[in-house]
């Protein structure tokens, strides 16, 4: 078991070493962006966790980009060092909120079943690059404002949905399913 956690950890840092390179930012960028979408997939990730990795995703990018323009089209050195550590601070949260107890909890019902085919849409959203950090972080609140609701009517009425509620949900959902279809095709 030590010689497996010495190995990796060595991978690791020679990963680290030579993904400071400004042309393997995008590459790393685009791995944790894989990972993001297996966790939101597999559900390991709930969509609340999804939108906070998605959002801190967006802002290393978007620091990225800034520094680029400012340098034209090039990190210095002491930018890649320091998206490199933005980059496994993001890295260990990925891994942190994969393996914590929270869990996307989808169920037999026709309210959960849909709650999982949008999560899917979103992760494979995510996986073919249609959804940038930034849109997923956004739907991704939806889909976990929209999971908050159905958890609250559930605990108010004995773990069941009333008609009205499964109504409303579905409504809802309507909606996030537009901003799926709208945010992938752009």
């Amino acid at each position: 078991m030590k010689r497996v956690l010495l190995a990796s950890a060595a991978i690791s840092f020679f990963a680290a070493m030579g993904l400071a390179q400004s042309s393997e930012v995008g590459q790393r960028k685009e791995n944790q962006q894989d990972r993001i979408a297996q966790g939101v997939k597999s559900g390991e990730l709930t969509a609340g966790e999804t939108a906070n990795l998605e959002k801190k995703e967006s802002a290393v990018s978007q620091e990225v980009k800034t520094d680029r323009a400012l340098n034209g089209g090039k990190l210095t050195g002491a930018e890649k060092k320091q998206v490199n550590r933005q980059q496994n601070r993001l890295s260990g949260q990925i891994a942190t909120d994969k393996r914590n107890a929270a869990t996307q909890h989808d169920g037999n019902n026709e309210v959960d079943s849909r709650r999982e085919n949008q999560q899917d849409r979103i992760a494979s959203g995510i996986a073919s690059g249609k959804l940038n950090a930034a849109q997923a972080s956004k739907l991704e609140n939806g889909e976990s404002a929209i999971n908050q609701e159905v958890h609250t009517d559930r605990t108010l009425n004995g773990g069941k949905l009333t008609a009205a509620e499964r109504k409303q949900v579905n409504r809802q959902q309507n909606v996030a399913s537009q901003k799926i279809y709208r945010a992938k095709n752009k």
